[in-house]
């Protein structure tokens, strides 16, 4: 085999080097010790994307995810988003740890949260969303031949009944209106689905507030601190 065609191996110093650009850093003299986590271009699973794809691959957000949740320096999470989505099953798989973070957490979608980047978007416990970004929501679909036509088509209604329920479970939009919002065919051209701006996104109860980048960490120290409060009332509690 020719040595030019051969795969690159990366060793341990490079794996986390690969796994910090994906934006988990630590500011010095921060009222909080937080970790920022970005998920941006297309979420990539179990099938590599072309190099001229920006995208976010599972693989490294999942062990970033669980460095940061047993981090005992680590505070909480910013989750920051500008997706337009990509495979499901990853996309859901790191939705549904994000969720499940003992840690405070909070997301911002900036640009897009569109597609899986929906479940995404609602993850955290606090969900914001800048004016200018939009969001798209549209059943599971799939690019090619389908072979099994009956059988592929419930394996996607089961699938959509995942991402509704994960989606209005973490959010306060009910599941009637994102199926409403998912069916829409007077939206989207040559497609069915719903593009949402910053203020639809909220009102809809998807998001939970409007508001920048200096609005979502200060929600997240606000988070933070509550936190530090009941957990040191516990310990009171206890000791009485």
């Amino acid at each position: 085999m020719d040595e030019q065609n051969e795969p690159l191996e990366l060793d341990d110093n490079e794996q986390r080097d690969e796994i910090t650009d994906t934006g988990i850093t630590a500011a010095e003299n921060a009222r909080h010790n937080i970790r920022c986590l970005t998920i941006i271009g297309q979420i990539e699973g179990h099938y590599v994307l072309p190099a001229t794809n920006k995208t976010t691959k599972y693989e490294h957000i999942i062990p970033a995810l669980v460095t940061i949740e047993e981090d005992s320096s680590v505070e909480g999470l910013l989750v920051v988003l500008n997706t337009v989505g990509g495979d499901v099953e990853a996309g859901l798989a790191i939705a549904e740890l994000i969720s499940g973070m003992s840690k405070p957490t909070v997301s911002i979608v900036l640009g897009g949260g569109h597609s899986i980047g929906v479940p995404l978007s609602v993850s955290a416990n606090r969900s914001f969303i800048v004016p200018s970004a939009t969001m798209t929501i549209h059943p599971v679909r799939i690019n090619g031949m389908t072979l099994g036509v009956p059988q592929t088509m419930r394996y996607f209604e089961r699938m959509q009944d995942r991402i509704t329920a994960f989606v209005t479970s973490n959010s306060r939009i009910s599941p009637e209106r994102f199926k409403e919002l998912m069916l829409e065919r007077d939206e989207l051209v040559m497609d069915i689905g719903t593009v949402l701006d910053g203020k639809s996104a909220v009102k809809e109860g998807l998001i939970d507030s409007l508001g920048s980048l200096s609005d979502a960490v200060n929600c997240l120290y606000d988070l933070i601190e509550k936190k530090g409060e009941n957990d040191n009332g516990k310990t009171e509690n206890t000791k009485q």
